[in-house]
Formats: C-alpha cells, structure tokens, sequence
C-alpha cells in the first residue's frame, strides 16, 4: 500500500465479499447519510444502512455494490464493512431481485398479525436498492 491507499474489506455473514489494498476512496451508505473514507482516516465505528457502496482503485477502476446494512470500522489504515448482505453490481441477478420485492410487497400488502411489518419493509428497501444498483448505466 501506498500513502494514499487503504485497505477495504466488506465481509458478509457468510463470505468474504472484497479484500483490496490499493483502495483511495470509499463512499458508504451511513444510516444517516452518506460517508466517505480516505486513506490515513481517524479511527470511527459508524452504522450503515441500505444503499450504495462506491469505492475507486488507486489504478482508476471504480466499484459498486449494494449494500444492505451493517458497520463500518475505520482503523490502522483499513475500511472493514460488516454487511449483512452486500453485492457486486455485475453479480446482481435482476430476476432474482424483482422476485424479492414482489413477495415483500405481497406480504406487505397481505397485512394480518402473523406478518413481521420491518422485516418485510426492510426486505423491500433491499430489493428496490439491488434494481437500482443492477440497472444502473
């Protein structure tokens, strides 16, 4: 690493989603608003919401991921993202996620006592954010 890179790591409950040392910028869906990193960043814990995660390769290369909640830690020179879901733009199968939010708003509109109201919603918020992400240009 350089003096203007950082470490950037995003781990899910059941993979590690990227390890890349020679990133210079990343911006992340904060639960209010959105945040930026740089390299050599004061150390912060801050929670995340469900949104975009932009981050740019000191080569260039931009990535973007959706994002679906979780922390961000800042330490030492590196960005860990603990995600409760996270995805690659080019990994994101549209079919797939037209279905997710098809059945939240199904359970959302079926209403009753049975149904879990914030999961549901939550699901939804995530479904609509990974079609934006897919289908941006």
């Amino acid at each position: 690493m350089s003096e203007k890179t950082f470490r950037l790591e995003v781990i899910t409950p059941d993979r590690v989603t990227l390890a890349d040392d020679d990133v210079v910028s990343v911006v992340a869906p904060g639960a209010e608003g959105y945040l930026g990193v740089l390299a050599n960043h004061a150390p912060m814990m801050a929670s995340l919401g469900i949104g975009k995660l932009n981050y740019r390769r000191v080569n260039g290369e931009t990535g973007v991921m959706a994002l679906g909640g979780g922390f961000l830690e800042v330490y030492d020179n590196t960005a860990s993202i603990l995600a409760e879901c996270a995805e690659p733009a080019e990994n994101i199968d549209i079919a797939r996620a037209e279905e997710s939010k098809k059945r939240a708003k199904q359970r959302l509109a079926a209403g009753g006592h049975d149904i879990d109201v914030p999961r549901a919603e939550a699901a939804l918020k995530r479904a609509i954010n990974r079609l934006k992400i897919a289908k941006q240009p």
